[in-house]
């Protein structure tokens, strides 16, 4: 696995290639900006980039523009947005193009290495991983006609951990059901947000992604 790290925090950054050559990882180049990010991507044509989403000069939204600009210049790379806190705004930018291979997580998780290292393997695996406490914070936002509210509390735990990237045998380890429940209540999930079986996209995270397009409009 070749890796780019794009983080203007220089613990950080060290300390994740670090960490990640430490596993017999490939980080084949740090920055600390966008361009020189940019530059690297098109360099080594790594297959992740991991990405701060404030970087310089502004320290806005930097990062989200430099992983979408990668995405469009290698569509095939793998991308993992780190932001400091939930930024539904940023996180909706960056997904609006697709959702595989993509991730979203808050700094503070990086610590928990092997939850930081799962997400990682499962985003350059082709999977998407939305952070927790972003989908957490999705779903407690209820609007009167909101799709949402049709869910029930088990079907909202299910939502959050499927946005999580967690597989039907995961989840039913989490919530202590069966993977029959499991299934039986993303059939609901996706029958109550309108989601036909057809669809292009992934369902499994098409349900939270949708609703965080749709938030970042209200």
């Amino acid at each position: 696995m070749r890796i780019v790290i794009a983080e203007d925090d220089a613990l950080l950054r060290e300390g994740l290639a670090l960490l990640l050559r430490a596993e017999g990882l490939d980080v084949v180049a740090t920055t600390d900006n966008p361009v020189t990010f940019l530059a690297a991507v098109d360099k080594h044509t790594p297959d992740v980039a991991i990405v701060d989403v404030r970087m310089p000069p502004t320290h806005t939204d930097e990062g989200i523009q430099a992983a979408v600009e990668a995405r469009r210049r290698q569509p095939g790379i793998a991308v993992l947005v780190l932001s400091a806190y939930v930024e539904q705004a940023f996180a909706t930018e960056l997904f609006t193009q697709g959702s595989s291979r993509l991730g979203y997580m808050l700094k503070e998780r990086v610590g928990r290495i092997e939850e930081f290292l799962d997400v990682l393997h499962r985003v350059v695996g082709g999977g998407t991983a939305i952070d927790p406490e972003v989908v957490a914070q999705l779903l407690t936002r209820t609007r009167p006609d909101s799709r949402l509210e049709r869910l029930s509390p088990r079907e909202r735990d299910v939502l959050a951990l499927m946005a999580e990237g967690l597989g039907n045998a995961a989840i039913a380890e989490k919530l202590f059901v069966t993977d029959g429940a499991v299934h039986k209540h993303i059939r609901s999930i996706f029958s109550k947000l309108e989601l036909a079986p057809d669809d292009q996209t992934d369902r499994r995270v098409a349900a939270v992604l949708h609703y965080l397009r749709d938030e970042a409009k209200h």
